[in-house]
């Protein structure tokens, strides 16, 4: 199990016995705290509490700290990996009811859930539940698959998801998973839990800023969605350019009709040609970019093969 911090001295503590007691039935089960980069005693109470602790010196991000997490978690050999955030308002208690979907061989990912069911959402300001919903509408319609909460820090992955697993993102990872497992078709299942609305103490260091949050999270989805989907996108563009560009033609082209000459508008006629340029070059663009991504989706498969090789050299180490 993986616990990402920052500042969580007064949780993490808590969190890491909580998960020990939980856990305590399976041998094999280890608990790893990320702290990046604390300016208070994270580290201290997470090694008091009995876990393992890797620290930052600097900041890095929670998505930067997750990659670590993956690599970590792969280096060992891992079957399954549970990511949960060490501010306390998830219940580790939870972490049977989030793995067993994955040992049932229902999903890959299974991630907590605060809106899935009604009665379990949590008592939050309405802005941040309006933007979570918004968020994970967003995604929804990039992917084609429903999901109600993408935003969510307490999941588990299988090892073969791990393995398929590519993130860029520094900032955060929750959205950038969804996108890059659910473009590569690993099922992924939601399982509604019962959490904390707010955080019991500081606040949030990714969405203190709803507008900050938003603005890096959007850049985050939208370069994850234009590597798998890149024709779908610029033909977006295209269309826009070309619609533009038709309507200045068009225009130029009934005050023809009309006056029988060009002027004053023979200005429409270069803009609309220049939109109408751009927009089949952008269309352009869009073909070149789905035949990179068939490229991109054959070295992913050759880097799964690397990645499992590599894994089944830790499984059989950590066996021994």
């Amino acid at each position: 199990m993986v616990v990402p911090c920052l500042d969580e001295e007064r949780t993490v503590g808590r969190v890491v016995r909580d998960a020990s007691r939980t856990l305590s039935g399976t041998a094999s089960a280890k608990i790893l705290v990320i702290d990046d980069g604390s300016s208070d005693a994270t580290a201290e109470r997470a090694r008091e509490a009995g876990a393992e602790v890797v620290v930052h010196s600097t900041t890095r991000g929670l998505g930067a700290s997750f990659q670590e997490a993956v690599g970590i978690a792969l280096s060992r050999g891992v079957d399954i990996m549970v990511h949960i955030d060490g501010d306390g308002q998830f219940d580790p208690a939870d972490i049977p009811l989030l793995v067993q979907p994955l040992l049932d061989g229902r999903a890959q990912m299974a991630t907590a859930s605060r809106f899935a069911e009604p009665a379990l959402a949590p008592n939050m300001p309405w802005i941040k539940k309006w933007g979570n919903r918004r968020v994970a509408r967003i995604v929804r319609r990039l992917t084609g698959k429903r999901f109600h909460d993408v935003s969510c820090g307490f999941r588990a992955y299988s090892n073969k998801a791990l393995l398929q697993m590519n993130l860029f993102g520094s900032f955060t990872y929750t959205q950038e998973v969804f996108l890059d497992l659910s473009f590569k078709g690993v099922p992924i299942v939601e399982v509604p839990v019962k959490v904390r609305g707010v955080r019991e103490y500081g606040q949030s260091r990714i969405a203190s800023s709803l507008w900050k949050y938003a603005w890096r999270t959007s850049q985050i989805m939208t370069r994850a969605f234009m590597s798998y989907r890149p024709f779908a996108f610029f033909a977006v563009l295209a269309a826009g350019f070309l619609a533009i560009g038709g309507a200045l033609l068009l225009f130029l082209l009934i005050h023809r009709i009309r006056s029988g000459q060009f002027s004053p508008h023979i200005w429409s006629g270069f803009v609309g040609g220049s939109f109408g340029f751009l927009g089949i070059i952008t269309l352009v663009i869009g073909f070149v970019g789905d035949m990179l991504v068939r490229i991109r989706l054959n070295q992913e498969h050759l880097l799964f093969l690397l990645k499992l090789g590599r894994w089944n050299v830790a499984r059989s180490n950590t066996a021994e």
